[in-house]
């Protein structure tokens, strides 16, 4: 089987129709059918279920397909051994992140590396953590900036920490709580004990992500059954929620910082007994080939992260006596922003 049809089964199975699958490999639909069908007899098993919803692999093909994804990341890690001897002259990126992640880190990097490496193709790939990590785990991705899980991480990616970001409790002005929240010593906001959340009404980001992951963990150290109103997707509706007074929810302080709204909602920091954090990562395949290219972005991302961007901005807020572990790195811009309006 040629390497062109292992392109074909995997594009086919991704799309799920052969029409879509003809326009992204830019070949006719009959050609691709008969293709499908030369393959199969050959190999004297049907690969695909034709249903009226669309196309779903056999088990052979799925098979197939996991077989696929190998031997083509086999000929990309080729190709990209390739670009190192041509010394960078030719070669591709294909790397991951989530959609607020690429707007805080890429204007950081990209003008750098593609002064440096102006004919390097990069392709980035932006989506949900999860969905992330599984194309981490087909080799459709080289690299991902992503935050680690917080428990459970998957054994077959590699995780390098590059900073941690806290979360904070985001509540309307004049909620009876912000009076029993407590200036303390190392803390940009008064700290709350996170027990006097029991009972209280809870916005909630959907269990498949992240953000609930550390929420939920935060609860569960509190031993807190969550009375939770309202289960939403996008961060910056809970937080104007929040403000607004129809609950309470979780924020890490990047995104925090970052959001502005009519009713903006008080910020109280929580207790690092809770371990109320994530933490920003490069996630790998482990034994994944990671190309000369692959490695001097790595390397760029590795620097913005190191340096401490306070020696270059003002500010007077005590967030900036604090250490990197608590303060975080990759935030530090958008911060001093929020304070210094």
């Amino acid at each position: 089987m040629t390497s062109r049809e292992l392109e074909y089964i995997k594009t086919v199975a991704d799309e799920k129709s052969i029409s879509s699958a003809a326009r992204k490999l830019y070949i006719a639909q009959p050609s691709l059918s008969q293709s499908l069908q030369r393959i199969e007899e050959n190999l004297g098993a049907k690969l695909f279920n034709r249903t009226p919803s669309g196309l779903t692999l056999t088990y052979a093909g799925e098979r197939c397909y996991q077989m696929a994804c190998q031997v083509l990341k086999i000929y990309s890690d080729f190709e990209a051994e390739i670009s190192d001897i041509n010394q960078l002259k030719t070669g591709r990126i294909v790397m991951g992140t989530t959609n607020h992640l690429g707007t805080v880190i890429l204007p950081e990097i990209l003008l750098e590396f593609k002064e440096n490496s102006p004919s390097v193709e990069l392709e980035i790939l932006e989506d949900n953590t999860g969905n992330l990590e599984a194309k981490l785990l087909t080799g459709a991705m080289d690299f991902a900036l992503l935050h680690a899980p917080k428990l459970a991480p998957n054994p077959l990616l590699n995780y390098e920490f590059l900073s941690e970001d806290p979360f904070v409790i985001a509540l309307a002005a004049g909620h009876p709580l912000i009076e029993k929240a407590q200036k303390k010593p190392g803390y940009l906001f008064p700290v709350l004990d996170v027990r006097l959340l029991k009972n209280e009404p809870l916005i909630l980001l959907h269990p498949q992500q992240r953000i609930r992951h550390v929420s939920d963990a935060i609860l569960a150290k509190a031993k807190i059954t969550p009375n939770i109103v309202l289960t939403i997707k996008n961060y910056e509706t809970a937080q104007r929620l929040a403000g607004q007074g129809i609950g309470i929810t979780f924020l890490p302080m990047d995104y925090a910082a970052l959001t502005y709204a009519d009713h903006p909602p008080v910020l109280l920091s929580i207790d690092e007994s809770y371990s109320p954090s994530w933490d920003l990562s490069i996630a790998t395949l482990k034994g994944g080939f990671l190309s000369r290219a692959d490695q001097y972005f790595l390397e760029l991302v590795r620097q913005t992260f190191a340096q401490e961007f306070f020696s270059s901005h003002s500010c007077t807020c005590q967030y900036a006596t604090l250490p990197p572990t608590r303060a975080g790195c990759y935030h530090t811009i958008s911060i001093l922003y929020f304070f210094n309006q």
